[in-house]
């Protein structure tokens, strides 16, 4: 990593610099541990996603980089008093999509020929920031203030035109830092769909065909199905993303040739979806579940050991820590698009089954999309409280400022990188 960062002082007498790995190390497993996590990442006012009693956290294992390590310019910085680390924060730029097409996929031709005359959106530079951490023995002290002055000033020094940062609804000490000091607005609300990891396959019907991309295709495929004029936050990059280690493949799925489709029909319908394994470095960790229903899903287990025969749809030990499969870049189309979706998932659902360490499979997507409707979920492994916040860096082109709210018939694109 290039540049160095300024150092900044607050009351406490705290030192901001960029991470030493070697060095800095085991402080920010020591700081991660003692900080509780929801699943966007930030906490900067200590709380959890709770939905009542029960709270589901996020454990970051191995490399402290690996939300963002993925981008050419990263950086992991953390405060220090005295000889103790007190926080981190973390941030990386990224050329991704801004969107911006104003017509909806509308049958008119008045309304096609104004799409079509519209040039496409440029690809800007765009600071995530992300993995705000302060100790809880030194919050309220400006150290958060201090860290994210600081990421700004990195992120502005390399051209970022936007900032952005994801929290929580129930977060108020941290949209109050984000949206009331530093002066971001949020502006999207994407919602995390889950589904356990079940002990049986689940089955697919033989009207499907599942078919796998290498990464050459699915990359054409994407660019014909997620234009940038009608994408927001498709990274440049995508082409690495699909090939990444981590992207398990991309998956089609499109009626059988003895469904109902037939070899003359104009529009056939198709699914498609890509697959990450983030066990490698997440966990997911369920907490406060009271005593009762932890013994009635261990019961439910032993029972499906026992008598497999009986096909009980038991779910992993969710109260131990747990990995994840990542679902992105979903799109379908047609009569038959949704019941195609549910067939791909069906099948992310049995490769996960293959893996261990995996509990849930989950998709993060934009409320309104409509492949949104079709996923299979379950209410308590998803969760709608998200909330992104964007803030124009680049003070000489007000005209810059991204939209308050998505154009119709956009779709917003969640990088399992930075999950």
């Amino acid at each position: 990593m290039a540049g160095k960062v300024g150092m900044q002082r607050v009351a406490v007498e705290v030192t901001v610099r960029e991470l030493d790995v070697e060095r800095d190390l085991a402080a920010v497993e020591e700081l991660e541990r003692r900080c509780e996590v929801g699943l966007s990442g930030d906490q900067a006012g200590g709380k959890k996603k709770k939905r009542k009693s029960m709270s589901l956290c996020v454990e970051q294992i191995g490399d402290p980089l690996a939300r963002v390590r993925h981008a050419p310019e990263h950086v992991m910085l953390v405060a220090e008093c005295g000889e103790e680390m007190v926080g981190v924060i973390k941030a990386c730029i990224k050329m991704v999509s801004r969107g911006g097409s104003t017509g909806s996929s509308s049958s008119s031709s008045g309304s096609v020929a104004k799409q079509q005359q519209q040039p496409a959106a440029a690809y800007v530079k765009v600071a995530f920031i992300l993995g705000l951490r302060v100790s809880p023995s030194h919050r309220r002290l400006g150290i958060a203030t201090a860290l994210v002055k600081a990421a700004e000033e990195w992120s502005r020094k390399r051209g970022a035109a936007h900032a952005t940062m994801a929290t929580t609804e129930s977060n108020k000490a941290s949209l109050a830092l984000f949206a009331g000091r530093f002066g971001y607005v949020p502006f999207r609300r994407p919602v995390l769909l889950g589904r356990p990891v079940h002990a049986r396959w689940l089955p697919v019907t033989s009207r499907h065909r599942v078919l796998q991309l290498t990464p050459t295709l699915a990359a054409a495929a994407y660019a014909r199905l997620l234009p940038a004029r009608d994408t927001e936050f498709l990274p440049a990059d995508l082409p690495a993303l699909l090939a990444h280690k981590l992207t398990l493949g991309t998956f089609v799925a499109i009626e059988s040739s003895d469904g109902h489709t037939t070899a003359n029909a104009p529009s056939p319908s198709f699914a498609v979806l890509s697959v990450w394994d983030q066990t490698r470095s997440l966990r997911l960790r369920v907490d406060g579940a009271p005593a009762l229903l932890r013994h009635s899903l261990a019961a439910v287990r032993a029972l499906d050991r026992a008598a497999p025969w009986l096909r009980v749809p038991s779910v992993p030990d969710i109260f131990r820590p747990f990995g994840a499969y990542l679902i992105y870049g979903v799109r379908m189309s047609g009569p038959e698009g949704p019941a195609l979706l549910r067939t791909l998932c069906s099948h992310a659902h049995n490769m996960a089954r293959n893996n261990p360490a995996c509990g849930v499979v989950a998709a993060d997507l934009s409320p309104d999309d409509p492949a949104a409707a079709a996923i299979p979920s379950w209410h308590r492994f998803s969760y709608d409280e998200d909330v992104w916040c964007i803030k124009n860096l680049s003070d000489s082109n007000a005209a810059s400022d991204w939209p308050a709210s998505a154009p119709p018939g956009s779709v917003l694109f969640v990088d399992p990188r930075e999950f």
